[in-house]
Parts: structure tokens; sequence; C-alpha cells
């Protein structure tokens, strides 16, 4: 009996959705930037045509603030898109894979329970290797060192966990990467804008004031974008590294607990149903002879 779990090309999947949410996202606050400044644009040749006396204005700045960052990442876009990509599908994959019911299927310890008091331990083997959940690899591993010895199989399935954690561990290593990575993309971003502003000041004469805040807010909002994906990233490095703990330890201790009962199941005798036939036979023979004389 197979039971549920994640299979391995759920990777892709989970990649494709983390791109499209990435995606979508992106989309759907990109475009208003290009209608503000048509916008903007249409609106001066009528100001102008209606005052026609007066000095062309700067043209309006939009105060909204999400067209605003848009417009501010600049030509950071495409790294903060894809370490947001990298993000979302980490969590998403975490998720899926990190589940208790996924690690630990209740079916599986109660078919494999059930199994081994029956005496039928080919089978039971045979349905751990057949499940790939957490709990199903431990016990095959620890199953295959079973014939040398308890200690043998105990120390095959601990070394099963505490590979599946180093593996589970690298992908939330990565969360903690990109925890500290966004800081790092929004500094950048500020000493970019902080240049821009200098370089304002540089050119002699008078500065123009709201070229220099322009520049600094622009700055300003790369930094924001990079804590914004800094933050879920820490929390969720925290969160699974938890959870990843939680699932070895209880791994740990349901795989010992099976092992040794099929341990002690093998040793024990099997149990006297009825009297051999050549026993029975032979009493019997023995009985008659007995009476006969």
């Amino acid at each position: 009996m197979t039971h549920s779990t994640v299979p391995s090309s759920s990777r892709l999947l989970v990649c494709l959705i983390g791109c499209l949410l990435a995606v979508v996202l992106f989309l759907y606050l990109s475009p208003a930037v290009p209608t503000a400044r048509a916008q903007d644009g249409d609106a001066a040749p009528e100001e102008a045509a209606a005052k026609p006396d007066k000095p062309a204005e700067a043209p309006k700045q939009s105060t909204n603030i999400f067209m605003h960052i848009i417009k501010s990442l600049s030509w950071f876009a495409p790294i903060m898109l894809a370490v947001s990509i990298a993000l979302m599908s980490l969590v998403v994959l975490l998720i899926m894979e990190l589940r208790m019911g996924v690690a630990i299927p209740p079916g599986f310890v109660e078919d494999f329970t059930d199994t081994v008091n029956k005496r039928r331990f080919k089978e039971a083997y045979e349905m751990a290797k057949e499940d790939g959940s957490f709990l199903g690899r431990v016990m095959t591993s620890g199953m295959s060192r079973l014939q040398y010895g308890i200690d043998d199989s105990r120390e095959a399935a601990l070394n099963m966990v505490e590979s599946l954690k180093a593996g589970k561990d690298q992908l939330i290593t990565y969360l903690a990467t990109i925890g500290t990575l966004g800081p790092m993309l929004g500094l950048v971003g500020t000493v970019w804008g902080m240049i821009q502003s200098f370089m304002e000041l540089g050119r002699g004469g008078s500065p123009n004031p709201a070229k220099l805040a322009d520049g600094i807010s622009h700055a300003l909002s790369v930094t924001m974008i990079g804590i914004a994906l800094s933050v879920p990233a820490i929390f969720f490095h925290a969160f699974f590294r938890n959870r990843l703990i939680r699932i070895s330890m209880d791994v740990s201790n349901i795989s010992d607990d099976l092992l040794t009962q099929m341990y002690h199941n093998s040793k024990k005798p099997a149990a006297a149903e009825a009297p051999a036939p050549a026993a029975a036979e032979a009493r019997g023979a023995a009985t008659a002879a007995i009476k006969s004389k």
C-alpha cells in the first residue's frame, strides 16, 4: 500500500506557481506607471494651450506609492522579481513537504503495525520501501540492518533521519540567505540613489530641491522593497526550522518503536496452534500399544 507523499515532480509545479504569483503581482502594479505618465503628458498641452503666457511647469509626479515604488526599481526590477520568485517557490515547497501528515502518514503506521503483529515481515518491508514519506524512508533503512541486531538497525535509522534532515535544512537555509540578501540589495539601491542626489549637488549653482528629493525617495523605495522581502524570509526560516526539528524528533521516536516491535516479534517463536500430526499419530500408536498389553 502506497501512502500519500510529495513527489519530486511537484518541485517544478511549485516553481511555476511561485513564478506565476510573482509575475502577476509585478504586472498588476507596473501598468499603472505608463498610464500616469500618459495622463500627465495629455494634461500638459491642454494647460499650455489654455495659459500660453505662463512658463511651462514641471510634470506632476504621481502620488500613488505603488507606482512610485515600481518606477524606483528601475534596473533592480529583474533582480527583485527573481528573488521574489525564489522566496515564494521555497515557501510553497516547504509547506507541502513539511506537513506532519506527509512526513508521518497515520495510515502507514497503522498498516505497518498490523502487518508486523501478523508476522508478515517481508510484506512490512515492501510497504515501507514503497512509501516515500519521511518515516517510510527511515524505516526502510532501519529494517535493512535489522538482521544484524537492533542496535545496528537503530543506528541506520538515525543516520537516515539526519540525512533527510540535512536535505530539508539546505532548502531552509536559502530562506535565511534571502533574508540577508534583501537588505543588502536595498542598500545598493540606497547608495545608487544617494550618488545621483550628490551628483546633482556637485553640478554647481543652485541645486534643484525637487530632483534631490526625488533621488532620495527612489533610493528609500528600493530599500523598502529589500526589507519587504527580508521580513517574510526570516519569519519562514524560523518557522520551518522549528517544524523540521519537531518532525525529525517524532520520526526518530516512532521509527524506534516500530523497529523494536518488529525485532521482538521476529524473535518470538510461532504460536503453537495444534499438535503436529506426526506427534499426534505417535502418541495414538503408543496409547494403542499400551491398551493391547
